[in-house]
């Protein structure tokens, strides 16, 4: 007698496929559901394994266009970066891959879904915040929570042991020392051999990324069309090759960076649960549009608006890196996000070369750059004068501030 129907978020390798053949021996029907965020992965290899294991069904789903529409996009808005560095690549990534799995549960009458991350991470959080959000009745299954499967699977020997006993595909190639996370918008690297924040990351570690030293001695210089803050065309100036659809911009800026070393870091980060991780990302593509969305919004943003944007951005972030996507909060800030980025359009024209992104220029027709105001040549619409009574009144506070200093430091 079946205990329900499950549908495990399936990624082909080790873990889960010992996790999906373990559900079955606890009595569960099982639907495996494997997400194409734009992963090196061989996608057909992997739904005849699950199909072999004893899926019930398998699901392949092409979510790439909506990767980067639905969760890139509001990202590149909020100049989205948790703890001035991390591009979010994992995090914008889980909401997308959640919100699948849950349409499918529905679909398929499951009452159950599951998922391989680890009790220790951000990434279990991320899946059943969103699970729960959208499908509040769900049951989850998380087996590296339950103490008789991590208790009887301690290490990846017991995994391997499990994997031949009941016939499941073990990797022929001896895995890196290290855990990777790819998709389309990064990659990153943890876990293993690079727990110890010292030890730098070995070279060929970077799959994404040439090393700035080997790439061309040459720059190349894009220009990249933004309207309501989100790209809407990239053009290589000297090859006039253009793209204009959201997923093969993305994927172009990832080439350019990747063939030029941009977006390389190795960082330590606070997780949400409480404990601080190493982690080392490459995020080429992600890297550019931070730098030229930043260069447009300045340049079409008024001052106070922007402000107020740059605080909301960084609540974004923590949202995001934390798993509450699908919070109230969070979807009033991106409402915010999205109003605020109405005039943020034009062209910024940049090169990428040897790990950077240098900013060559910019043009719109929403700009708030005068020119007359602000040249030094001539006076326009503006009479210095008025800066005499402006600087006046804004140093009322410091002179107060200081005269009380020189009150209290002549009384002792």
């Amino acid at each position: 007698m079946s205990k329900g129907t499950v549908v495990l978020a399936y990624s082909g390798g080790l873990d889960t496929s010992c996790i999906l053949v373990w559900l079955k021996e606890e009595g569960y029907d099982v639907i495996a559901y494997l997400a194409n965020i734009g992963q090196e992965e061989d996608f057909d290899a992997a739904k005849k394994k699950a199909e072999s294991l004893g899926a019930k069904k398998v699901f392949i789903e092409d979510l790439r266009a909506e990767f980067v529409e639905e969760f890139i996009w509001p990202s590149v808005q909020a100049s989205a970066i948790y703890e001035d560095r991390y591009l979010l690549g994992t995090s914008v990534a889980r909401p997308c891959i959640a919100r699948r799995q849950i349409q499918i549960a529905h679909q398929e009458d499951a009452q159950y879904v599951s998922h391989g991350a680890t009790g220790k991470g951000n990434d279990q959080i991320r899946f059943e915040l969103t699970c729960y959000a959208l499908y509040p009745e769900v049951k989850i299954i998380a087996p590296w929570r339950i103490p008789e499967f991590y208790n009887r699977f301690v290490g990846r020997k017991d995994l391997m042991e499990y994997a031949e006993k009941h016939g499941i595909p073990v990797p022929v190639t001896p895995k890196a020392p290290w855990s990777m996370d790819a998709n389309l918008m990064h990659i990153s690297y943890e876990s293993g051999i690079l727990e110890n924040p010292k030890s730098h990351a070995p070279a060929g570690l970077y799959q994404m990324t040439k090393s700035p030293e080997d790439a061309p001695n040459s720059p190349d210089v894009l220009e990249i069309e933004f309207k309501k803050g989100v790209p809407i065309k990239v053009t290589h100036v000297k090859e006039g090759k253009s793209k204009d659809t959201p997923l093969d911009i993305f994927s172009y800026l990832n080439e350019m960076g990747g063939r030029h070393g941009v977006g390389r870091i190795d960082i330590v980060e606070n997780r949400f649960i409480g404990m601080k991780s190493r982690g080392i990302y490459e995020t080429p593509g992600g890297t550019i549009l931070y730098h030229a969305h930043l260069d447009i919004e300045t340049f079409t943003m008024d001052r106070e608006v922007r402000r107020i944007k740059r605080g909301l951005g960084v609540k974004f972030a923590e949202m995001l890196y934390n798993g509450f996507w699908y919070s109230p909060e969070c979807e009033f800030v991106r409402h915010c996000i999205d109003k605020s980025q109405e005039s943020v359009e034009g062209k910024v024209q940049l090169s990428v070369f040897k790990g950077q992104v240098y900013i060559l220029g910019r043009e719109s027709p929403k700009s708030l750059y005068n020119e007359e105001l602000v040249s030094m040549d001539v006076q326009g619409d503006y009479d210095p004068c008025d800066a005499s009574g402006f600087i006046k009144i804004n140093a009322v506070r410091l002179r107060e501030h200081h005269r009380l200093q020189g009150e209290h430091r002549s009384k002792h």
